[in-house]
């Protein structure tokens, strides 16, 4: 059945996008559970990233790579492998092994085990002759909170690095990093990342509805949002899309305003 076309809406860029990225958390699913997802919401993902480990331990990651491959979108392996990979002294034969595998983009990150800013800025180094890299920046630790500079400074060190794009921590929970306990976003550390990288080149960690809002309504539907839960795909797309009341007056309602103004 032909997508329905009757309502005015703001405008989506078409896969491949470079803005308005969605990046999915795949928390280890089977390629039949990826194809079935991407078989009817394709064209809302963007980059899927294998969180954790688990695509160390999954014996289909090769074939479930070869469907996002068929579908147009990016396969991510997540930061925490490379860092215990780093930690142990085996990165290179991790980053050979993701590039054998399918991978061809891979997280950077310094959130699991004891890494500085040097270290990291040479493990892109590292990485970024075969992969796009995409870094992370943020404590995953509620305790340990950045101050403004260190959010600028380390993000605008990984672009410098190599980096394609740079994540904002905020994990699965949306309770750290860029959120704070109760989930509110903190304004002045996403500010400060904009100023520092441009939101271009940012991917906001955004796993709850209404911290994906607040972004839709702060940077508009082209924000790059990351740690989408597979089950929230089509429902983001709605707030990118004003087809929700969180967004509708931001989107839509600016759209309807710019036509009766005319």
């Amino acid at each position: 059945m032909a997508t329905p076309s009757f309502l005015t809406l703001p405008e989506r860029s078409s896969p491949p996008r470079s803005t308005g990225l969605t990046h999915v958390l795949d928390p280890g699913v089977s390629p039949a559970a990826a194809a079935d997802l991407l078989g009817g919401a394709g064209a809302f993902v963007d980059i899927w990233k294998t969180g954790w480990g688990t695509a160390y331990v999954d014996p289909r990651i090769a074939e479930k790579i070869a469907v996002l491959d068929g579908h147009g979108v990016a396969s991510c392996l997540g930061g925490t492998l490379l860092e215990i990979a780093w930690a142990q002294g085996v990165a290179e034969k991790c980053l050979e092994w993701a590039h054998g595998v399918g991978f061809r983009h891979v997280e950077v990150s310094r959130g699991t085990v004891p890494m500085t800013v040097d270290d990291k800025r040479a493990l892109v180094r590292q990485a970024a002759d075969r992969f796009a890299v995409i870094t992370e920046v943020g404590a995953k630790d509620p305790d340990q909170q950045h101050t403004l500079d260190q959010w600028r400074d380390e993000a605008a060190a990984d672009r410098d690095a190599g980096a394609h794009l740079v994540v904002a921590e905020g994990r699965q929970s949306g309770t750290v990093g860029i959120f704070d306990a109760d989930g509110s976003v903190r304004e002045d550390v996403v500010d400060a990342l904009a100023d520092a990288v441009g939101p271009a080149h940012l991917v906001f960690e955004a796993p709850r509805s209404h911290q994906q809002a607040w972004f839709v309504r702060r940077f508009g539907p082209d924000v790059n949002l990351g740690n989408i839960a597979l089950d929230d795909v089509l429902g983001l797309e709605t707030l990118r899309l004003g087809l929700r009341s969180d967004t509708a007056e931001a989107t839509v309602g600016a759209l309807i305003s710019a036509e009766l103004g005319r």
